[in-house]
């Protein structure tokens, strides 16, 4: 799976899922095992963030700009998002810059 996902990680929506909006969650079917999975609202919009590759210290910065929430927690509960959605082949973690 490779190493942990830190801030300066680019990461990206897997090309393998189809997704859609539920009003302010969103619903995302991976395509390789068949498994859907149904995102909060907070997961829905880093998701549609996760539409373009992007660092997750930029995917931080937009939640606590939208959100009341501090600095710590924020990046603490994204980071184990971001893990549980590449363990389940939701997310690609990319080396080269984001676009």
């Amino acid at each position: 799976m490779g190493s942990a996902i830190s801030l300066d990680s680019i990461v990206v929506a897997a090309a393998e899922q189809i997704s859609c909006p539920l009003g302010e969650e969103a619903a995302i079917l991976n395509m390789r095992n068949s498994v859907y999975y149904g995102l909060d609202p907070v997961g829905a919009h880093v998701w549609a963030l996760l539409r373009e590759p992007k660092r997750v210290f930029e995917l931080r910065d937009a939640l606590m700009a939208e959100y009341d929430v501090e600095g710590k927690r924020c990046e603490e509960d994204l980071l184990a998002l971001l893990e549980r959605m590449r363990s389940e082949g939701l997310v690609e973690v990319r080396k080269e810059p984001a676009a």
